[in-house]
């Protein structure tokens, strides 16, 4: 309940500006906060660095490929902690890092029938980092579950019931412009679905870009 109360909230809050500028906005602070606290660091990069906790938001829109045929804009504020790298090897004049990552999901429904979508999802991340450490490639891909205030038995396109899976690709690059801090841009594919555990199951295809800023420690 409180959960959905503070999802309700937080989309109609967002409902008062154009999409684009909130997220515009939210990256620009995001940004100008790395950038200061890179300044105050020393250059120098400390190699025990080995875990990353990342903040990320953007917007994601409806696409096709058999899901609902309603129309969808989502506001995702995601959490993540990535874990030290399972492995690494040298490639292409850099290094390749293999980790995990786990996320918190909390995405509010700006337009389309339901209020929100909340949820936890786990991913492998596959990195490419150059030799200086502070340019950074990667591609993650995995799944999860979570919850939304669903709205099939209402709306003829909406989902059929609460709980739904969810699966990911996440691809895009990352800038290091100090020691602790990490700045990212990427693209997000997301399906939601129940998976058949309900006869109402039309699902939720989106894409879009995401701005972040991450702390190594």
């Amino acid at each position: 309940m409180v959960l959905a109360v503070a999802m309700c909230t937080l989309r109609r809050m967002a409902r008062s500006m154009k999409t684009w500028v909130l997220a515009a906005v939210l990256g620009f602070g995001a940004g100008l906060a790395v950038v200061r606290a890179a300044a105050e660091e020393e250059v120098a990069f400390t190699p025990n660095l080995r875990y990353e906790l990342d903040y990320s938001t953007g917007v994601f829109w409806k696409v096709g490929g058999g899901a609902t045929p309603l129309s969808y804009t989502l506001l995702p504020q995601i959490i993540t902690l990535k874990i030290p790298p399972i492995h690494e090897w040298p490639w292409a004049g850099g290094t390749l890092v293999m980790r995990s990552r786990f996320s918190l999901l909390l995405e509010p429904i700006l337009h389309g029938p339901e209020d929100y979508f909340a949820g936890l999802a786990a991913a492998g991340e596959l990195e490419w980092r150059d030799p200086s450490q502070r340019f950074t490639a990667f591609f993650a891909s995995g799944g999860g579950f979570g919850w939304m205030d669903s709205k099939g038995y209402q709306i003829p396109g909406a989902q059929g019931q609460d709980f739904n899976l969810n699966w990911l690709i996440h691809s895009g690059v990352r800038y290091r412009p100090g020691e602790q801090w990490q700045m990212s841009l990427g693209l997000y594919f997301q399906h939601i679905s129940n998976k058949g555990l309900n006869k109402v199951n039309p699902g939720l295809n989106a894409l879009g870009p995401t701005l972040g800023v991450s702390r190594l420690f």
